[in-house]
């Protein structure tokens, strides 16, 4: 395929997992027996990703419990009163809240890397937390002894440790899950806590080489929990001009779901630079109705009027199901939807005769 087309990360846990994780929680599987579960569960979405013809495959998430929180399972000193998050149906998310330091990471997303590198020959990428989410942590009031600038030290110091675990694993990329970008500016309008994002997010990305940061990218989106979002009221005009300072050869843009993706386009085109890629969200994952690869090949096209084409990448717009517990769209609908953008991107190729 003359235009790369990746999918974001997460994929809805499969039926057998769903239900291995509540036996689990009941303390009636083993950790041991779960683990075989993920891994079936691991083997059947790289096996279903290769055979629709996907070039960069994924575990699907299988193994995470969501892809913001997997780097604090087990860890100690959490309370339950961190930052809500609230989606434009009802329904909240709340991060739990650090009482203690020093902060570590309790899980690498290395470990998933090897885990499916290990089932599959093809390249496999992988997504992890930006550590401007994890940020959210730090409570307001503090911790004594343990200060926010001694915290943020502590995080940027994990953060490099586990995307240079990933390059050093042979990830085909290393994707920064970015989808607090957005939100941030619905919490403080003024930008104030989006520029301090990317200030930190750049720290850490900074530590890696040129070459390193061309196998590096950031994904934002507006949210994809549940069918619904937490921050597609929020003008990309906002968040854009922010976003492309912070320094990785890819960008991974929600773009389906945008009311008017003409004008998202326009933007774009606006702060694209050389030497980086802009893949462009075909598919819209809480939308239950399944694109035509017809529809998709139109959408790629209408990015291509605006973005060089070998500087175009598709994608979906987000994960599916980036929370374990989201059974919102089922595993054979994200699956379809990610076989129309496949099909739709060579269509498109085709079109633009590449």
């Amino acid at each position: 395929m003359s235009i790369p087309s990746e999918p974001i990360g997460s994929l809805p846990r499969s039926p057998a997992l769903q239900l291995a994780r509540t036996e689990h929680a009941a303390g009636r599987l083993s950790d041991a027996e779960l683990a075989g579960v993920q891994g079936e569960a691991v083997a059947d979405t790289l096996d279903r990703l290769d055979k629709l013809g996907s070039q960069v495959l994924v575990d699907g998430d299988q193994g995470k419990p969501s892809s913001l929180t997997y780097p604090l399972t087990g860890l100690a000193g959490l309370g339950t009163d961190g930052v809500t998050i609230p989606f434009a149906d009802g329904h909240t998310r709340q991060l739990p809240v650090l009482t203690g330091g020093p902060f570590r990471y309790q899980v690498r997303a290395e470990t998933y890397l090897r885990a499916a590198r290990a089932r599959t020959g093809l390249p496999v990428k992988q997504s992890v937390v930006a550590p401007s989410a994890l940020s959210l942590l730090y409570p307001p009031d503090g911790i004594d002894g343990y200060s926010r600038e001694a915290f943020l030290g502590d995080l940027a110091d994990e953060a490099e440790a586990e995307i240079r675990g990933c390059l050093d694993a042979g990830a085909h990329r290393v994707q920064l899950d970015f989808t607090e970008g957005r939100l941030s500016l619905k919490l403080d309008p003024s930008g104030g806590v989006l520029d301090d994002f990317v200030a930190l997010n750049n720290k850490v990305l900074g530590r890696f080489t040129e070459d390193e940061r061309a196998r590096l990218g950031v994904h934002t989106d507006p949210g994809a929990d549940d069918d619904s979002t937490h921050s597609l009221d929020v003008d990309y005009a906002g968040l854009l001009p922010r976003l492309f300072r912070l320094t990785v050869g890819n960008f991974y843009l929600q773009l389906a779901g945008e009311p008017d993706r003409e004008r998202v386009l326009r933007m774009i085109a606006d702060q694209l630079r050389p030497g980086i890629r802009v893949f462009v969200g075909v598919i819209d994952p809480i939308d239950p109705r399944v694109e035509t690869p017809e529809e998709v090949r139109d959408r790629v096209l209408e990015a291509a009027r605006h973005i060089p084409v070998d500087q175009l990448g598709t994608c979906d717009d987000a994960g599916f199901a980036p929370f374990a517990d989201d059974t919102s769209t089922s595993r054979d609908l994200a699956f379809a939807k990610i076989d129309a953008r496949l099909r739709g991107t060579e269509l498109a190729a085709e079109a633009l005769g590449l």
